[in-house]
């Protein structure tokens, strides 16, 4: 059996069965890139909802893990060397687990960095600007008198994703015929700001197609069904 008692977050969050990747999360859009991943390539792994909004993110077990303070974070206990690794950023985390199973990354050097880039993209782009204007149209950003700051990430985030819209002309997938981790990273945000931010008007939402399609597409997905939902939310 697995010993992850170097891992203070195990203290606060036991692994019922140490031998298998630990996940700390929650369903938001960065939480269930992690928990879709997992579902799409079918590996043994246990789940440990991680309450943001009573500040757990923001203990020192936590912590210890991610000293950044945010979900998602992993413990795999047969890391490289067979050794347990802690990981942190749901990018990484992604890439980490397409090259550890062989799945959803191309194995062309070429498209996988084609792929790693619009990961990326999510990643410095979407997320970022996706979450700013939820957090100015459907949080307490909203009660701001001033309506310029929501203005601005509206109109970043329609530009984002008519750049998803213009990649997808001709394509299933952002790379092509092959479903990725480029398109599991993407699909909660745009699924976020859609439904629950409420967001899609500002951005003018219904004039895109191919977006909407691939969208669809995705949720489709029985492995993305599951890890919409997973962890349980306390």
């Amino acid at each position: 059996m697995a010993d992850l008692s170097a891992f203070l977050i195990t203290a606060r969050w036991p692994a019922k069965n140490p031998d298998i990747l630990q996940l700390y999360s929650l369903p938001t859009p960065n939480g269930v890139k992690v928990s879709i991943m997992l579902e799409e390539i079918e590996i043994p792994y246990e789940p440990h909802a991680v309450n943001i909004g009573a500040d757990e993110t923001w203990t020192p077990e936590f912590l210890s893990l991610n000293p950044n303070g945010k979900i998602p974070a992993i413990i795999d206990p047969d890391g490289p060397g067979g050794k347990p690794l802690g990981l942190f950023e749901s990018g990484a985390i992604l890439i980490y687990l397409a090259e550890k199973t062989g799945k959803l990354l191309p194995a062309d050097p070429a498209k996988r960095y084609e792929a790693i880039q619009w990961v990326m993209f999510q990643m410095g782009g979407i997320g970022p600007m996706f979450g700013q204007l939820g957090f100015f149209h459907k949080f307490a950003g909203r009660d701001i008198e001033d309506k310029r700051p929501r203005d601005r990430y509206a109109k970043e985030s329609a530009r984002l994703i008519r750049v998803l819209e213009t990649r997808l002309e001709g394509r299933d997938w952002i790379m092509g015929d092959e479903y990725t981790i480029a398109d599991i990273s993407m699909l909660g945000w745009v699924r976020n700001l859609i439904g629950f931010y409420g967001a899609g008007e500002l951005i003018q939402y219904d004039e895109l197609k191919r977006v909407p399609e691939w969208l669809e597409r995705g949720l489709a997905r029985p492995a993305v069904q599951r890890g919409l939902e997973i962890p349980v939310r306390p």
